[in-house]
């Protein structure tokens, strides 16, 4: 995808995440996260927001944690949340394309991972806040979707953070029904997972082996799942039945 792409969906999805915060209320529940009640939902983004923006509009090239939160009321939450949101996307849409900044997972550059990285971190959060307000989702582009299943299993999980590991090696073949090229099988060990790109049309030595299970789907339904947003009856799973169990148990990131 190129980098307009992320920018305008994270445009896009910040403001719905804050129109459902608003509607929804400072009290309401995230059910992905039950601890969290909406204005912690709101705060994070914010923070995250604002953090991303630092690297954007500074160049930082250390790693920082997100800034503290003001201590805001609960009705300034939403109207903080929509500043930082705006600051970042103006961030990412004057930003030089050969931004030099601290990242950390692999991206062609600076400025293409933080698009791409705040793009989908704000979906999956308007996810929460819809979820929350018991609202239907708004659909995500199916090639947007498929390139956040990739970021989390090519990114996220290939680190020693994951905790998605067996005690025999295992393979989970993940198939996006609806997005062309979106194949992967996951090798599953007692070290960090090794994803590969297994498109029937890529030269990949795995395309064509059976997997262990094999998980099919939309490519949203597919990426809301992976990211614990919506249960996984809606897929199609053929195969060890334990693996996707195992991937709800310890995928969260």
């Amino acid at each position: 995808m190129e980098i307009t792409e992320f920018v305008e969906t994270l445009r896009l999805d910040g403001g719905l995440l804050a129109d459902a915060a608003q509607e929804a209320g400072p009290d309401a529940r995230i059910p992905a996260c039950p601890d969290w009640q909406m204005r912690d939902l709101v705060t994070h983004v914010g923070q995250v927001h604002r953090w991303a923006t630092e690297f954007v509009t500074q160049g930082v090239q250390q790693p920082s944690r997100p800034p503290e939160a003001p201590d805001l009321a609960d009705d300034e939450l939403v109207p903080w949340l929509r500043e930082g949101h705006h600051h970042l996307v103006l961030a990412l849409h004057s930003a030089p394309q050969d931004l030099s900044a601290w990242t950390f997972l692999p991206a062609p550059s600076p400025l293409a991972f933080w698009a791409r990285r705040q793009a989908h971190e704000t979906s999956v959060h308007r996810a929460d806040a819809q979820q929350a307000l018991g609202a239907s989702l708004t659909p995500l582009p199916s090639a947007f979707a498929a390139d956040g299943i990739d970021e989390l299993l090519t990114g996220f999980h290939a680190g020693d953070r994951s905790r998605v590991r067996t005690d025999v090696p295992r393979t989970l073949r993940l198939r996006a029904v609806n997005a062309r090229g979106a194949d992967w099988t996951v090798h599953l060990s007692d070290a960090p997972p090794q994803t590969v790109r297994t498109a029937p049309d890529a030269d990949a030595p795995d395309a064509e082996k059976p997997a262990d299970c094999t998980i099919e789907g939309p490519a949203e339904e597919l990426y809301l799942a992976l990211w614990n947003r919506l249960p996984w009856d809606a897929l199609t799973i053929t195969g060890d039945e334990t693996l996707p169990r195992l991937w709800q148990e310890r995928g969260g990131v």
